[in-house]
């Protein structure tokens, strides 16, 4: 049985290129879990094992390694930056307790940053602050300091500050033992000298100090008081302060270094072991119903209770599919049966294993608190609930966003076809984000993704971790229908073929909703001429039409139905006869209610050295955008724009020739909004002659 107070749950998230990859090399190096060092851009780093990642020095898929310091054992996972792999995130930070939010010394808080640091908020993740990369060129600790504060609108708690900037950077002061750590040149994480503090900088750290340890006490009134009257408080009560307020939200300790000149590192992981709540420190999972909601139990970390386990990634590999889960109660053996509480079937686990990147080390146990996977379960899938079966629980799911664009993908000959539709089965039980759809009228495969990017990389592992040469069609955007104006009608179904015919009539409202609503129905009917029995019925019918809006078969969002009326036949009437007059209401009145195509919007976030804004945003103008706000920082600006999604396809390489090479970009999904007029009808000509070709 292991200690969970040595166990800290770790994932390390931010930006694209601000480190984090780095960050968790120099973390295995110095724990001893690696002797030789792997480097990003080399594509020889540890958790970045696709070829994919390699190759665009970018991580695409979460990874998992375990490692020791000081008696504590860290697992970690290590997260994308990009956007288009947010999901990564989202479902990393679902499972995990505590984590480090790195930012570039120089970029400071990015826009994928932001959404990070919006899910973590979310997911109510304690975390610390690693401002990486201050060897670097226009590098500026105090103001990703500020920009946290501003930006984040959170609490940063700085710890140490910097001694020497860009090139001259050389170590950190700690603000709680007031001595200065210098790393020399060699490169070696462990060649270090503990010295006094540099004269010059005598006077900040007093400053920065104190505001350390009044932050910290406001977590302890009865050591406030002290503090007031002059006495100085001891290092255990400070950072017991620093702790409970970490764990609270109510702060976050800030560090900063060099990952890739190894300097700095030391501090943030003891400040992990210091700060970062154990597994049983944190708040408990709770524990939900059929239908989603809570049911006022919680899934405590406690190896003695029933167990409970949250899948939270599932990867193929060559060895057959990988369940990673998150124990949070209970213990696990080799050979138990556990219950999948999602889909009511048992599971036997064969064989378990931990993870280091992609290599993994067979376990015979595991228990609350532990990371681990599981090799060759068959039903599961990330967000279901593993549980013991005497005692059956389900664990809050994971909400996923849908996907805003797709491509169609053929395999360019008979035998790809059968080999893609196995591929593609385990690449959506991978990424719940991907979607994989197939047009029932063409045959045609389509792939729907987060974004350009996304199904790149899609099409990338087909071609080759699957050896299918496939066929890409050009992107599509999920384009939805929504409906403008309210319609009172009535629609009477009837159908007398011998026998007991068929007879349903209901008089009802059509009205557009709030946008994000989706399909509302309510009934107000009184005095039985619709029995309550059929209205479901009812309800059923115009849900099962949706999903084929009438421009141009885009799905229909936004409305709401209201039954006021109708009229029923004692034999003739049944559950059947009212949805079909329902579907058919359908048709005849959403052509009546001004029915409009809209369209996704994205909010994009561009960066782009000074010299190019104009062009930058003159081009944005042309896409349709809508700038909201630019910001100038020290190495260029940012803009803050809305744009159609449909604008978008290409623009990386437009802004790179518009910047020289140096511009970047992020988009994430914002919302819905009507086409103007000239698009809409450019849509439903190109779906109409589409149509027109499969026949």
């Amino acid at each position: 049985m292991t200690d969970l107070s040595l166990y800290r749950n770790i994932g390390i998230f931010a930006h694209v290129d601000a480190g984090k990859t780095t960050t968790t090399e120099r973390i295995l190096k110095l724990t001893g879990k690696i002797h030789k060092l792997g480097e990003v851009h080399d594509g020889a780093a540890t958790t970045d094992f696709m070829e994919q990642e390699q190759e665009r020095g970018i991580t695409i898929q979460s990874a998992a390694t375990s490692c020791f310091w000081n008696k504590h054992r860290f697992n970690i996972i290590d997260t994308p930056g990009h956007v288009d792999f947010t999901i990564e995130v989202y479902r990393s930070l679902k499972v995990l307790d505590g984590g480090i939010g790195v930012f570039c010394g120089s970029g400071g808080v990015e826009p994928q940053s932001e959404t990070n640091w919006r899910y973590a908020n979310e997911s109510e993740v304690a975390r610390i602050i690693l401002v990486n990369k201050l060897d670097r060129l226009g590098a500026d600790f105090y103001r990703v300091v500020k920009q946290v504060e501003d930006v984040l609108g959170a609490n940063p708690l700085v710890m140490v500050l910097p001694i020497g900037r860009e090139d001259d950077f050389v170590g950190v002061v700690d603000l709680l033992t007031e001595k200065a750590w210098v790393w020399d040149n060699s490169g070696d994480p462990t060649n270090y000298e503990i010295q006094d503090i540099p004269a010059d900088m005598l006077d900040d750290v007093a400053e920065y100090r104190e505001k350390l340890i009044e932050t910290a006490l406001e977590q302890d009134d009865e050591a406030m008081e002290k503090y007031l009257e002059g006495e100085e408080p001891s290092m255990e009560t400070i950072k017991a302060c620093i702790r409970k307020g970490t764990i609270n939200l109510d702060f976050f300790p800030t560090y900063c270094g060099s990952a890739f000149k190894n300097k700095g590192i030391q501090l943030v992981l003891d400040a992990v072991i210091d700060y970062l709540p154990s597994p049983t420190e944190v708040k408990p999972q709770p524990e939900v119903d059929e239908e989603g909601n809570e049911t006022g139990e919680l899934a405590i970390v406690d190896v003695d209770r029933p167990f409970r386990a949250l899948a939270f990634k599932i990867m193929d590999d060559r060895y057959g599919a990988l369940t990673f889960i998150r124990i949070y109660s209970g213990k696990l053996n080799k050979g138990d049966t556990l219950l999948n509480s999602y889909t009511g079937k048992t599971e036997r686990i064969g064989r378990m294993v931990e993870m280091h990147a992609d290599e993994r080390i067979e376990l015979d146990y595991a228990q609350a608190g532990d990371i681990i996977a599981v090799v060759g379960m068959k039903n599961v899938q990330t967000g279901h609930t593993l549980c013991d079966p005497k005692h059956p629980a389900t664990l809050e799911p994971m909400v996923f966003p849908d996907p805003v664009i797709s491509i169609a993908v053929s395999p360019k000959d008979k035998a790809g076809s059968e080999k893609m539709g196995i591929a593609i089965g385990k690449m959506v039980a991978e990424d719940p984000s991907f979607r994989v759809e197939t047009d029932e009228d063409s045959g045609e495969t389509i792939l729907r993704g987060m974004g350009e990017l996304h199904l790149d990389i899609k099409v990338d592992i087909l071609k080759r971790t699957h050896g299918i040469d496939v066929e890409v069609g050009k992107p599509q955007v999920a384009y939805r229908e929504t409906i403008t104006k309210m319609v009172e009608d009535s629609y009477t179904h009837k159908k007398q073929s011998g026998g007991s015919g068929q007879f349903g009539k209901i008089d009802y409202i059509i009205e557009p909703g709030e946008p994000g609503s989706g399909f509302v129905f309510e009934s107000k009917v009184t005095g039985g001429n619709v029995p309550r029995e059929f209205w479901p019925a009812v309800e059923k019918g115009f849900k099962s039409m949706i999903d084929t809006g009438v421009l141009a078969g885009f799905p229909c969002l936004d409305f709401k139905v209201t039954l006021m009326d109708g009229g029923f036949h004692a034999v003739d009437s049944s559950a059947v006869a009212f949805e079909i007059a329902a579907k058919a209401a359908y048709r005849q009145s959403i052509p009546k209610a001004g029915p409009q195509l809209i369209e996704p919007i994205m909010k994009v976030d561009v960066f782009t050295p000074e010299d190019h804004v104009g062009d930058v945003i003159g081009d944005l103008n042309r896409r349709r955008g809508m700038i909201q706000g630019q910001e100038a920082g020290v190495t260029g600006v940012r803009i803050k724009a809305e744009v159609p999604l449909s604008e978008m396809f290409g623009y990386i390489g437009d802004l790179r020739t518009m910047t020289s090479g140096r511009g970047q970009f992020s988009m994430e999904f914002s919302h819905y909004l009507p086409c103007p007029k000239n698009v809409a009808e450019e849509v439903i000509k190109e779906v109409q002659e589409r149509e027109k070709a499969k026949k």
